[in-house]
């Protein structure tokens, strides 16, 4: 009895906040896979303290999926260890998405990397977000804090760079069909 009256930060009983939590941490692994992927040193601790503040702030954890909200948290950790790096560096500024935060490619058809590679970190970020990290259009808008509109335009865009990029290299004819997931 006593302990239905405890809360935690959120306001919330003891035993429903961490229910709650515990199936926020079943996203733990796509969290440190999400870091590993964009060239995280640390993509384990990055994970860790993404679900750290995701319980010092679970009432803003949305209930329905929370992957979007730890993606964004994850971007941001991840903004500030290559800021850290480049202080570190003698670089100065945030380094390049595209040569600091390249995703990590171990099985994938060489034309394709150097064309992933090849994009801005914007539109690499789109597209992985909906094929690597699985999330719906509407989701992946919501971790980048962009409306559905506004992602599908920059999904479509994304996907249009990517074409022209496979269709003048070598593997014109292998140009996989990218499909857009109804939301």
């Amino acid at each position: 009895m006593f302990l239905a009256a405890v809360t935690n930060v959120t306001g919330a009983p003891t035993s429903t906040a961490e229910a709650r939590f515990r199936e926020v941490f079943g996203h733990l692994p796509e969290v440190v896979a999400y870091a590993r992927r964009r060239g995280s040193r640390d993509p384990e601790a990055i994970g860790a303290e993404a679900l750290t503040i995701a319980w010092r702030k679970l009432a803003e954890v949305p209930m329905d999926d929370a992957r979007p909200w730890l993606f964004a948290t994850a971007r941001n950790l991840l903004l500030a260890e290559w800021r850290k790096a480049s202080a570190a560096d003698g670089r100065g500024g945030i380094p390049e998405m595209a040569r600091e935060g390249e995703p990590e490619v171990q099985i994938l058809d060489p034309e394709l990397e150097r064309c992933l590679r090849a994009l801005s970190a914007r539109d690499r970020e789109a597209l992985l977000l909906v094929a690597w990290e699985d999330l719906t259009p509407a989701l992946a808008a919501r971790s980048l804090g962009v409306s559905q509109a506004a992602f599908r335009v920059r999904l479509h865009r994304s996907r249009k760079r990517l074409r022209r990029l496979l269709e003048a290299g070598e593997g014109a004819a292998a140009v996989p069909q990218l499909e857009v997931e109804k939301s």
